[in-house]
């Protein structure tokens, strides 16, 4: 008889316990709004330009060694492809430029 009123205590509370969590937790909800998806995907789009134009610069600086080399060491072939490198480099580092004049 004590076992069965004591496990009707431990229910009751568990039932109080539970009862009060799911007012607390229905009161306390709050709505939430979602960020604009249109400006994460242009940030997102600016960080991508951003890394495409650092790649560019480094080519650009490649290409001016390069360049800087074949003339010191006079080769027709790498001038050709410092050159190359140079003005690729430039394509890159301007892209989003480039597309934003286009359209």
């Amino acid at each position: 008889m004590m076992k069965i009123r004591k496990t009707q205590s431990i229910l009751r509370k568990a039932k109080l316990t539970l009862t009060a969590l799911a007012v607390m937790m229905t009161a306390l909800s709050g709505t939430v709004f979602a960020a604009d998806p249109l400006a994460t995907i242009n940030s997102l789009s600016d960080f991508i330009f951003s890394a495409i134009k650092a790649i560019g610069f480094i080519l650009l600086g490649f290409g001016v060694v390069q360049i800087g080399l074949s003339l010191k060491s006079h080769d027709a072939s790498q001038r050709a492809n410092g050159f190359l490198t140079f003005f690729g480099g430039v394509i890159i580092a301007f892209a989003k430029d480039i597309l934003d004049m286009i359209m």
